[in-house]
């Protein structure tokens, strides 16, 4: 009974929230900065606040996330944005031991970083091996000359192209060649591997489809207890695009003139500046205050949608399967359907989110006899749960 009746909720349209226009992206800037400004001088504040903060040479005691992290895709280890590059191409390296098709295959595609030279490439690859599979009766088909121009060109040049070839069955040999006194290197197809002529189209189709390994952003999880921090955040530099002074600097300037010039501009030139504000962080740091005080904090690209944040949340969720809503610190609701990015809607560098269960589908609940799990995290979080100071 409770479960169709929250269903039955879910089915019906809900009005989508609008996004923040651009004179309420400036004033909400405004507001930041200057609470910002309050709070460096001892006032408190709002909590709620997307915060700008000024840079500290002090160690603040609410640096509450070390870095941007990443993880690897093939080993699981955690890696900072310095070590990214380095550790994946090892750990590519390290997977030729093991299966060197697909190693080969994916050194070509993340070592190589011009996207259309790798096209190029794999595409040529492909036309070598789309002949043999259609003609594997003809010998000349089943051998590549390596100085080839196209072969120099569009092959030789790439990261893991040789290794690709010698792993699905080619091998170097020195043939003679027509009207020329000395032998030159070609790559021969074993008869082995023309025997397994499926085996050459499937790792063709491989190669093709592949796409670059790349590390995948670290949420660093956390949960912390009720706070009158919860509004607080000092970021280490990894979440800005500028430097410490840069942003000290700018903050200053427009907590000064920003009122004045938001009066002032036209529309063109508030849509620029927020476009600006916006390519300053690559990161946010995302905080959601559960109906109990508990916070649960995370870290996002800032040009993820809208949609992440809502996922990640119902992942930590006892009862995943509610309906829930994310207000902002102005009230305005997010919603989950919007095609927004973070940055889009002013919740960079970091923001604090409140969290509301769906009343209409618990009260739906409550009529059918039934209550909703006490605990709104799951147990496992609750005791990793942490104080936030």
């Amino acid at each position: 009974m409770a479960a169709a009746a929250a269903l039955a909720r879910l089915e019906q349209k809900q009005p989508r929230a609008r996004g923040p226009t651009s004179q309420d992206f400036i004033r909400n800037q405004v507001r930041k900065e200057l609470r910002t400004e309050a709070t460096v001088s001892g006032s408190s504040e709002a909590p709620g606040t997307n915060m700008v903060p000024e840079p500290k040479e002090e160690v603040s005691t609410h640096l509450v996330v070390p870095g941007v992290y990443f993880t690897c895709p093939l080993t699981g280890a955690i890696l900072r944005k310095d070590q990214r590059d380095t550790r994946i191409k090892e750990a590519i390296l390290s997977h030729f031991s093991t299966d060197p098709v697909a190693a080969s295959i994916m050194k070509i595609h993340t070592f190589n970083k011009d996207r259309d030279r790798v096209k190029l490439g794999v595409d040529t690859i492909a036309k070598y091996l789309d002949n043999i599979h259609l003609h594997p009766e003809e010998e000349k088909y089943r051998k590549i000359k390596l100085q080839n121009k196209v072969f120099q060109e569009r092959i030789n040049c790439l990261e893991g192209t040789h290794e690709f070839f010698e792993a699905i069955g080619f091998q170097k040999a020195l043939l003679p060649v027509p009207d020329q006194e000395s032998p030159e290197e070609f790559y021969v197809l074993s008869e082995t591997a023309l025997a397994q002529l499926p085996s050459l189209e499937r790792h063709k189709e491989q190669l093709l489809c592949a796409e670059p390994v790349r590390a995948t952003l670290a949420r660093q999880r956390r949960v912390f207890q009720p706070s009158p921090l919860a509004s607080q955040f000092d970021l280490p530099s990894d979440f800005f695009n500028i430097t410490a002074e840069e942003a000290k600097r700018e903050q200053k300037l427009r907590s000064e003139a920003v009122e004045r010039l938001s009066m002032l501009r036209t529309k063109a030139m508030r849509e620029k500046e927020e476009q600006r504000e916006m390519r300053k962080y690559t990161y946010t740091l995302l905080r959601v205050r559960l109906p109990d005080g508990c916070l649960l904090q995370g870290t996002f690209y800032a040009r993820e949608r809208v949609a992440a944040l809502y996922s990640f949340v119902r992942e930590a969720l006892q009862s995943d399967w509610l309906p829930f809503e994310l207000l902002a610190s102005c009230g305005q609701k997010l919603s989950e359907d919007e095609n927004l990015a973070f940055n889009e809607c002013g919740l960079v560098p970091s923001a604090l989110l409140t969290f509301s269960w769906d009343m209409a589908v618990l009260e739906d609940i409550k009529a059918a006899g039934a209550e909703p799990d006490s605990s709104i995290l799951k147990p496992e979080l609750l005791l990793t749960i942490e104080k936030l100071s």
